[in-house]
């Protein structure tokens, strides 16, 4: 049943007020007009609870805004939503089109920085987050007394004489929820095994990150990636006002699974609209992704913390294949992922997660 408006209601007593479930929530789509942006398609979710995101049709299915009652969620950068033919894969050029929102997909074939591995000339963070989506369905339908509300679509990275990567991705809620659930499965269509690195760049902005934020998450060890990370590590999950200068630091968690084998961390603000708190989690299978990235970002304008699940360290793809730890693609095999970001409303369910979490 939709939990609304204080109480959960089935699907006969909701419809019975309403002449059209947009009244509430549901999904539409909208093409965007103007800039850099023209032409981009987009998927607006809206559950009834305050909980609103936009997915990307035109770049893998991603996350871009998102919002809860009012109150941002996501880091947004100054590029704005940019379409994928402006995708620059050379070097660092992937910067230029990095958005931000709550969901930048990263891979298929590297993650991090550019790099060039047996004779390959790879860019930074890979090419599938800006691949626009083909055999898109939006839709929403009733399922008994919940309503579901879906995105999905099949994304191709592929090349002639090379790799031919496909990513099937389906992006759902339920009208009621404070949650999005992110279902991807990853197919090596081609005839020769393939290097595989896939990240989940979850980048999560203010108010959420603020000063006197903190970062939850289940015990393990924590590495820093360099010297940058290495000052300071023993601040690495708490979080400070925006500071000119900063040079953002990246830590490498390898937290303990639950018993029913999932990692959740949050970041959290506790101090958020005079104690009333707010914070957003990720929750997904340590087997699928059995490294959890920790970008932080404390700069002025470029303020945000990552909480990045993945199947590799961000060092790109030769450091990957060095340490002797590159994923591959056996021909016609697939992999399976799910990612689940959500929001912890006010402070009681900060305090649960924190407790859960010790």
């Amino acid at each position: 049943m939709a939990n609304l408006f204080g109480r959960k209601w089935t699907r006969e007593e909701l419809l019975s007020y309403i002449g059209d479930i947009q009244q509430i929530g549901g999904v539409r789509r909208f093409v965007l007009a103007e800039g850099r942006q023209a032409g981009v398609e987009i998927a607006q979710f809206r559950t009834g609870t305050g909980f609103n995101f936009d997915v990307v049709l035109s770049r893998a299915l991603d996350i871009s805004m998102a919002e809860y009652r009012g109150q941002p969620l996501a880091w947004r950068s100054s590029t704005g939503d940019v379409g994928p033919w402006y995708y620059e894969p050379e070097g660092q050029g992937w910067l230029r089109s990095f958005s931000g929102g709550l969901l930048a997909t990263c891979g298929l074939r590297n993650i991090g920085p550019a790099c060039v591995d047996e004779g390959e000339t790879l860019g930074q963070h890979g090419r599938i987050g800006n691949i626009p989506a083909e055999h898109i369905w939006v839709d929403g339908a009733w399922d008994g007394d919940e309503y579901v509300m879906w995105a999905q679509g099949k994304v191709r990275e592929t090349t002639v004489f090379g790799e031919n990567l496909l990513l099937t991705r389906r992006i759902s809620t339920r009208l009621g929820e404070n949650r999005v659930w992110i279902d991807d499965v990853v197919e090596n269509e081609g005839s020769d095994p393939s290097p595989f690195m896939l990240l989940y760049h979850v980048n999560l902005g203010f108010p959420v990150v603020a000063d006197g934020a903190e970062l939850l998450k289940p015990p393990g060890d924590v590495v820093p990636r360099d010297a940058d990370a290495e000052d300071g590590k023993e601040l690495f999950a708490n979080f400070h006002a925006p500071q000119a200068g900063y040079r953002e630091k990246v830590y490498w968690h390898y937290p303990e699974a639950d018993a029913y084998g999932y990692v959740t961390a949050a970041v959290v603000n506790r101090r958020h609209n005079n104690g009333q708190g707010l914070g957003v989690y990720v929750r997904y299978k340590k087997e699928q992704l059995p490294y959890l990235v920790e970008w932080k970002m404390m700069g002025e304008r470029t303020y945000v913390v990552g909480l990045e699940p993945a199947n590799a360290l961000v060092e790109g793809r030769a450091r990957e294949r060095e340490r002797g730890t590159l994923q591959f693609l056996a021909p016609g095999e697939a992999r399976r992922f799910r990612v689940e970001i959500g929001i912890l409303p006010d402070l009681e369910a900060i305090e649960d997660l924190a407790r859960k979490l010790r």
